[in-house]
């Protein structure tokens, strides 16, 4: 079907609808399809969540995971994606969705979610990215075009500002409009701009007291008249307030059905005259696009190679494991002694989140199973549970177990964790600690026995100080997936190289994280009190160490970054070429991180951000020329007076490395700047009328070299005197303008 297809087809339909048929096809019929127009046939077309497996629920619904789902592949969630930095990966997971959904008959997949870790206790943070927005959206517009490459949609959420459980339906995110387009939009805009999604989803809350669900700034101006969204809006389900001003601000369908509670609201709307049938035909035609785009996708019988999506979920879950800290303990030999596995995930994986993301899997790996199926019995696996996941408090019976299986072995793998209660859908971590029993037993294990490795798995950062030191190595796999018990063992092992690299700072302890005093509220409001400074940005803003860096990850082999150059782009941004060599004795893959610092400028901006990326995979000895291009707007910060993104002229510093703190190489750069004419006001600031170049020299010819001119000038005082609005001089005795004077030395 061609592009333009659905669009004329949604037409001819369009034209044939009653005003109460239209109203109708604004609501859906049920928990996941869209309303029918049978006499028309118009179909119900269904959606069903995501955004790591398909949660297609078998009969009703409740979205939040209690009822049952069809088997489908479950796929690390973003958490653990993220930490792969591969679009390319993303991709080709986003495909093997796509096949899933078609399976199902399924039109729209709802994800991938695209908010920021604004802080880490933010309950569903194991369904987001990342705390930098263009690593990002750079992975989830893979994601994207993935899915979307098979004829399904994807629904990209949860549009905007949606970075905490707490109050989630009602509470206002309080946000400055710079912080905004910097941070919070970006990723959406990305995706937007680079993929088109078929649906982006709003947010439940507010943005500046008003909610997503009616605000026209977020949903009309910005997301299609900045950055040309062509789909259609969907509700978070329930997060519509008033279903006619939802209309009127552009979001399309209401979802879960509302009982026609919203159709009867829109049809008051229309015969009161506080809605138009065009406003109504406008969203109406989004839903019929959508329709008529999913059609010929569905019903095809189409299956889907399960053993391959196993497979993919295998990679998935190995390239996304973080390698923290290894002394040499890592990877484990062939043969030797005893290798004692503690811990109960080990034998019972905790491998996915909770909530409306839960995918019943095709089939579940462990990783206990999984490294004696990888040793062969070369070496013995000595096994014990050590700990109750569900529990707060250590057993007894349980530690003595684990202690005593630990002094039988040469090493100890132990699996540690978040269990399922600490982190969820619907509300936020109370803490970033472990629980207290795991690190007892962690201390009574190493005392036994100090070759201790620790393998993670949590859905976000958890404190690791100061028990991290009792480990040999650290091993993060965050919620792996179904097939993260044979991830797991390969990489403990060294059948695969850990290549994984944190996409969240891990911070020291809690108190150092950006938002404290600013989360999670009161009042019905969040403060964004931190502004632009989220993640790595704030920790470098105010010189905090951290116990693991944005952008870390340790590997079996070591990388240089060599001979670092910069050319101009086509398209106004910069090439930045570096070599890199593999310094070690295995195969590798290293990440090349680059990051872009604006050392003097008119505003405020970070010490450094995240402004591009690129992946290699080299033998021993081997070196490639990796290229990172770097858009114009890597460079830009939001103008507030200009409403766009300006590049001021200057030098900046082109920083890569292998971390946020680990710059292999740096470099200085000279770009023009942007012509940004200053709006001025009569009450703008004396030095900005001087500054303009055309108001300026009108003013100082005004000025001559007198009094005043000396005054605006003087080194010790002048700067206070350019502060001053030029309205508010034109009325000092003896100034040599009067306010009505303003306009026409404006004008020019």
């Amino acid at each position: 079907m061609s592009d333009d297809a659905p669009r004329d087809r949604a037409d001819e339909l369009l034209r044939q609808l009653t005003l109460e048929e239209k109203a109708s096809l604004l609501d859906g019929s049920d928990f996941w399809r869209t309303q029918a127009v049978e006499r028309l046939g118009i179909p119900a077309v269904m959606v069903t969540d995501g955004p790591h497996g398909l949660r297609k629920q078998r009969e009703g619904g409740d979205h939040l995971g209690l009822s049952d789902s069809v088997p489908a592949t479950c796929f690390p969630p973003a958490a653990a994606l993220a930490s792969s930095w591969d679009p390319d990966l993303l991709e080709r997971i986003g495909r093997a969705l796509g096949e899933e959904c078609r399976a199902e008959d399924v039109a729209v997949l709802l994800g991938p979610g695209v908010n920021m870790k604004r802080t880490p206790l933010c309950g569903r943070n194991f369904e987001y990215f990342s705390e930098d927005p263009r690593l990002a959206g750079e992975l989830a517009a893979a994601l994207v075009r993935g899915v979307q490459s098979r004829g399904v949609g994807t629904s990209l959420k949860h549009f905007a500002a949606n970075n905490q459980e707490t109050q989630r339906m009602t509470i206002s995110a309080d946000v400055d409009e710079r912080t905004l387009r910097e941070v919070y939009f970006p990723a959406f805009e990305r995706v937007v701009r680079t993929a088109q999604p078929w649906t982006v989803m709003c947010s439940y809350n507010r943005i500046n007291g008003v909610y997503a669900s009616q605000d026209p700034w977020l949903l009309t101006d910005v997301l299609r008249g900045d950055w040309g969204f062509e789909g259609l809006v969907v509700s978070d389900w329930g997060a519509v307030d008033d279903r006619a001003a939802a209309v009127r601000a552009g979001l399309d369908l209401e979802m879960p059905s509302s009982g026609g509670v919203g159709t009867r609201r829109v049809l008051a709307a229309v015969a009161d005259g506080t809605l138009t049938e065009a406003e109504v035909d406008v969203c109406v035609r989004r839903v019929l696009e959508l329709v008529e785009r999913a059609r010929p996708a569905l019903g095809t019988g189409a299956g889907f190679d399960a053993d391959a999506h196993h497979a993919l979920a295998r990679e998935a879950a190995t390239a996304g494991a973080v390698l923290l800290r290894n002394d040499g303990v890592l990877p484990l030999a062939a043969t030797g002694g005893p290798v004692a596995v503690v811990g109960e995930p080990a034998r019972t994986p905790r491998y996915q989140g909770a909530g409306s993301s839960q995918v019943n899997p095709t089939r579940l790996d462990d990783a206990l199973g999984a490294l004696r199926t990888a040793f062969d019995g070369a070496r013995e696996v000595l096994f014990a549970a050590g700990y109750d996941p569900a529990s707060e408090e250590l057993d007894e019976a349980l530690a003595v177990e684990a202690v005593e299986t630990a002094r039988r072995a040469e090493v100890v793998v132990l699996f540690l964790g978040l269990p399922a209660h600490h982190e969820s859908e619907g509300y936020d971590r109370e803490h970033l600690r472990l629980p207290a029993a795991q690190l007892a037993l962690l201390d009574r294990v190493a005392d036994a026995n100090p070759e201790v490795v620790v393998v993670l798995s949590n859905g976000a950062v958890v404190e690791l100080e100061p028990w991290q030191a009792r480990t040999r190595a650290l091993l993060e796999t965050w919620l792996p997936g179904q097939a993260g018990g044979g991830a797991t063992a390969d990489l403990l092992t060294g059948a695969a190289n850990p290549s994984g690299r944190l996409a969240e700072t891990v911070p020291v302890r809690y108190e150092d994280t950006p938002t404290i005093g600013n989360f999670p509220g009161e009042a019905g409001h969040v403060r964004y009190g931190e502004g632009l400074l989220i993640g790595y940005r704030w920790y470098d803003a105010h010189a905090l160490p951290v116990a693991h860096a944005f952008g870390h990850g340790l590997s079996y082999t070591t990388f240089s970054h060599t001979d670092l150059r910069t050319a101009p782009a086509a398209d106004g941004g910069l090439d930045v070429s570096v070599t890199v060599t593999n310094t070690g004795g295995r195969a590798g893959t290293e990440t090349v991180q680059v990051y872009v610092r604006d050392p003097a400028c008119s505003v405020y901006r970070p010490e450094q951000e995240l402004a591009g990326f690129a992946r290699t995979t080299l033998a021993p000895g081997e070196a490639a020329d990796v290229v990172v291009h770097l858009e114009r707007r890597a460079f830009a910060f939001w103008h507030t007076g200009a409403g766009r993104f300006v590049v001021e002229g200057g030098e900046f510093e082109v920083r890569v490395g292998a971390s946020s703190r680990d710059v292999r190489q740096r470099t200085v750069v000279v770009l023009d700047g942007d012509d940004v004419p200053v709006a001025l006001a009569p009450d703008s600031e004396a030095g900005d009328w001087l500054a303009h170049p055309v108001a300026g020299p009108r003013l100082r010819e005004v000025l001559g070299d007198g009094e005043w001119a000396r005054m605006l000038a003087d080194p010790a005082h002048g700067q206070m005197m350019r502060a001053i609005p030029l309205v508010r001089l034109t009325r000092f005795p003896g100034f040599p303008l009067a306010e009505e004077d303003l306009p026409a030395l404006a004008a020019g």
